[in-house]
């Protein structure tokens, strides 16, 4: 746990800064609210609940274009409230994606984007999480009075250290790791210490209470625990964080048996389909309990659809219009589908198409928490309030992405335009170079082209020069293969981590 000293620059009273509100442009309603916070009034504080599912594709709901499943309860989100189509991961897996959730930041920056044990992802017994000096979305907030819990998948590390009750959340409920990472997949990976993965552990707090977890269950044991979450919490601000585990990372995703087999899209409709049931209970709970004009609910994945071998088949997601597969730096990995309801504040059937982030999420409810931001370190989110409520100018003030592939940089966003940069050598994980073609940039309009169909770099030279300055911040803060950056901070790490275990 993080010491006093080590936190006293968000410790002391609950008062706001009045000078750092009217930096921020937020809805005039949701400004009054905030002051209420400061005068000792908590249970006005708005509440936030984050839907995260676990590689979802862009394309894989009906808001977002999906002929194929059937997701009644998202289409009622989007047209009671505003659908982002230009929300961002900040990468194309899982661990770094959900390291910028929680702190903020690129996972280069904190150290979770590559380990030499893991790759890019934390794999079970692995030595390697979040930092305990890092500052978390649920520490923030926890620090402002809220109630706070995740419910779902973590990946941000296994051993005790690295758990959420450590890092901010007052409950957790969930596997620590991907679905796929199961006791019998590891035994093909003793490069890895495979052979030491334990039977996949469903977690209460930091206790195991199953071993292995019914993965056909978990959509509707999270589903459950968050409605009880929210019925505990009517009179005390909170943020939930319901972080699902799917449709996940096996081939042939899971789902309960009210759902198995009824798609037209196999399991991985199935799974889908269940995740629409899900968010609306949620949203139906929040409405029936008159928490809805008090709760800002954000839908998204943590990154795009891995996609099936066969480019044919739907079995592993869509993430149509965009260009490209999960995993990689393509479009379609990285931009995300995401919808932000909230009745009564953001006005309802709106579209963004303002350039906003994962990592945005810690600095803007920050602000509508009327919580300080830390000062002694970089954060690279933004407060997008406007853009997210529809507020004021409804403008973002982010204006670039930076997309890695674990520690390599392959390309920048700069408003709507897409810089691949040449790479060093031959990278067989990069969505358009091939293995002997990697030398040259190539550039795409991805508000116009979102497909990345059209290489506009030798027509426009003028785009790619600022594009590749950018290109050269990043590496100049965040490192590029073997250059390290300026700003980077290490990640967690315990000696000897041990298998976590069902006690008996």
């Amino acid at each position: 746990m993080k010491s006093t000293s080590e936190r006293m620059y968000r410790r002391g009273p609950y008062g706001c800064r009045i000078d750092s509100l009217l930096m921020r442009p937020l809805l005039s309603a949701l400004l009054l609210l905030t002051l209420a916070g400061c005068s000792g009034s908590e249970e006005k504080l708005p509440n936030f609940i984050v839907i995260l599912c676990d590689n979802l594709g862009y394309g894989d709901t009906e808001p977002f274009g999906s002929t194929l499943h059937r997701t009644p309860h998202l289409n009622r989100m989007a047209g009671e409230g505003r659908k982002l189509t230009h929300f961002y991961a900040s990468a194309g897996v899982c661990t770094p994606s959900r390291a910028s959730l929680m702190t903020g930041c690129y996972a280069q920056r904190v150290g979770l984007h590559t380990n030499p044990r893991d790759g890019q992802v934390l794999r079970p017994v692995s030595p390697y999480g979040i930092h305990r000096d890092e500052t978390t979305i649920a520490e923030l907030l926890n620090d402002r009075g809220y109630a706070t819990a995740i419910i779902g998948k973590w990946h941000l590390g296994d051993q005790p250290e690295f758990l959420p009750t450590r890092h901010g959340f007052d409950s957790y409920f969930g596997i620590p790791y991907s679905d796929d990472m199961t006791h019998e997949r590891g035994r093909n990976l003793t490069r890895l210490e495979g052979n030491r993965w334990p039977p996949l552990p469903l977690m209460e707090n930091e206790e195991v209470i199953e071993a292995p977890v019914d993965r056909n269950l978990l959509t509707k044991r999270y589903t459950e625990h968050a409605l009880e979450f929210i019925e505990a919490h009517q009179d005390r601000p909170f943020f939930l964080l319901l972080s699902h585990a799917m449709p996940g990372s096996e081939r042939v995703p899971f789902a309960s048996e009210a759902f198995r087999g009824q798609s037209r899209n196999g399991a991985w409709g199935d799974a889908v389909e269940e995740l629409d049931w899900s968010t609306g209970q949620i949203l139906d709970k929040l409405a029936d309990d008159g928490l809805d004009g008090r709760t800002l609910v954000l839908w998204t994945s943590d990154n795009g659809a891995p996609l099936a071998s066969d480019s044919s088949s739907l079995a592993r997601g869509s993430n149509l219009p965009l260009h490209g597969r999960g995993y990689t730096t393509a479009e379609g990995a990285f931009r995300v589908p995401a919808i932000a309801w909230w009745p009564g504040t953001i006005p309802g059937g709106t579209v963004s198409g303002e350039l906003m982030s994962m990592m945005d999420l810690l600095p803007t409810f920050a602000a509508m928490a009327g919580q300080p931001l830390p000062t002694d370190r970089v954060i690279d989110g933004m407060n997008v309030g406007d853009a997210l409520l529809g507020s004021g100018s409804a403008r973002s003030p982010r204006r670039e992405i930076y997309y890695y592939q674990r520690d390599e940089l392959q390309a920048v966003r700069v408003g709507p335009w897409k810089l691949f940069v040449p790479l060093d050598e031959p990278n067989r994980r990069h969505p358009h170079f091939g293995a002997n073609d990697s030398g040259r940039p190539m550039l795409f309009n991805v508000v116009d082209d979102p497909a990345s169909q059209v290489d506009l770099a030798s027509a426009k030279p003028d785009i790619v020069a600022r594009l590749s300055q950018a290109a050269d911040r990043a590496r100049s803060e965040l490192g590029d293969r073997a250059r390290s950056g300026s700003g980077q901070r290490p990640s967690g790490r315990v000696e000897a981590p041990q298998p976590v275990t069902l006690r008996r």
